[in-house]
């Protein structure tokens, strides 16, 4: 990244820069989703500081223009590198609960920017005009500091560990999908997951190259860190178009979650007590009312339609019946599909039609489910329940 301007490798970060801040500008404009898109818009725009950083970094032609625009320049676009992962974070939050909103003990994630910024001002930009010219002229990233490469190492540790707790978020999301939702066919968040794991990658390449920064010189001969720079700009161009195009076009299956909250955490499941009234009301309405068959019910409308907290509608679920709230709601469209196929009046509709009379609006989902619960497939039970007629 020594050569003037412009080889492709500064092409690709100015490709970089030039998505995220048209992106970022789209979601500015057009706020469908605000919290979110505006948590994902600052990411966009920390990802638009970042490559125009290590461009004034690496790139000998950019290193000169900051010095002469302004001292301060040549370091203010890495303070980005300190806020793109918190906000990462809190957008995957917006898009995995339900009207989530960043609180004042989310502030924590902003206090290793507070200090590199506090660092900074110490030894740096406090100093006189030539006391900086002086260093910039004598800069050299590889020959950088002892004390400069431990603070860049703890900002990639940093970011790694912003990166593994918004992973965990995804995982918790899906550990507790079944528990809200009867459907999921459509709630897909693999695009999210990717995005995630390849930033977390890109980290974790970060964290073993400045590793290498730090070791004994001998080490350092059997790292190349040209290629392993090179191949994370790479990577965060192809990230950064991923993003664009699932997040425009998949935004809208993620169906969020209600965010769990310690503090109203329901008794243990051990001290639970389930009257036999509450069994029987639940049973009753599932029979009379048959909820079930509405292909959209979720835990929320089926409590709101048995005036109960969807908290204790889910604790009874899970401690009575020994099921998630996806189990118990297709184990009564099984029923369902069951009577639908075994009565004769029913002979003329196809397999499609009798799973959408029980609430299914998967196929998939629908023949897995009654294989698994029956043991047949929905057209050999069929044939054995006529037979037998």
């Amino acid at each position: 990244m020594q050569q003037t301007l412009f080889n492709v490798h500064d092409v690709v970060l100015f490709i970089t820069v030039y998505q995220c801040l048209l992106f970022a500008l789209f979601l500015w404009i057009f706020r469908v989703r605000k919290r979110g898109n505006t948590l994902l818009a600052l990411f966009l725009l920390c990802h638009a500081a970042i490559p125009a950083d290590t461009l004034i970094l690496y790139g000998a032609a950019f290193q000169h223009w900051a010095i002469e625009v302004s001292p301060n320049l040549f370091f203010a676009f890495g303070h980005a590198l300190w806020l793109e992962a918190p906000l990462l974070l809190l957008y995957v939050r917006t898009m995995v609960y339900r009207d989530y909103r960043p609180r004042w003990r989310d502030g924590w994630l902003f206090l290793p920017f507070l200090f590199y910024t506090l660092f900074m001002l110490l030894h740096y930009y406090r100093l006189d005009h030539a006391s900086k010219i002086a260093i910039l002229y004598g800069y050299d990233s590889f020959d950088d500091r002892t004390y400069s490469r431990y603070v860049n190492l703890l900002r990639e540790l940093f970011r790694l560990a912003c990166g593994v707790l918004a992973y965990s978020e995804l995982w918790r999301y899906q550990q507790r999908i079944k528990d809200v939702y009867a459907n999921i066919e459509k709630i897909d968040l693999t695009w999210l997951r990717i995005l995630v794991l390849g930033f977390l990658a890109i980290r974790a390449d970060k964290v073993f190259e400045l590793f290498g920064l730090v070791l004994p010189v001998g080490w350092q001969y059997y790292i190349d860190f040209e290629f392993i720079g090179l191949a994370a700009n790479y990577t965060v161009m192809l990230l950064i178009s991923a993003l664009i195009f699932f997040s425009l076009r998949f935004s809208t299956v993620v169906t969020g979650l209600p965010e769990p909250k310690p503090e109203l955490e329901e008794k243990p499941v051990d001290k639970l007590v389930i009257s036999p009234d509450e069994i029987q009301r639940l049973e009753s309405h599932m029979r009379e009312h048959k909820p079930h068959l509405n292909c959209l019910l979720n835990l929320d409308n089926l409590a709101g339609q048995l005036q109960w907290a969807p908290r204790h509608l889910s604790q009874v679920i899970n401690r009575h019946y020994q099921q998630n709230f996806f189990d118990f709601i297709n184990t009564y469209r099984i029923d369902e599909c069951k009577r639908l196929l075994a009565d004769p009046s029913h002979r003329g509709e196809n397999m499609l039609e009798i799973m959408e009379s029980a609430g299914f609006n998967s196929k998939a989902t629908f023949n897995t489910f009654f294989k698994k619960k029956v043991g047949l497939t929905p057209s050999e039970y069929r044939q054995q329940q006529l037979a037998s007629r």
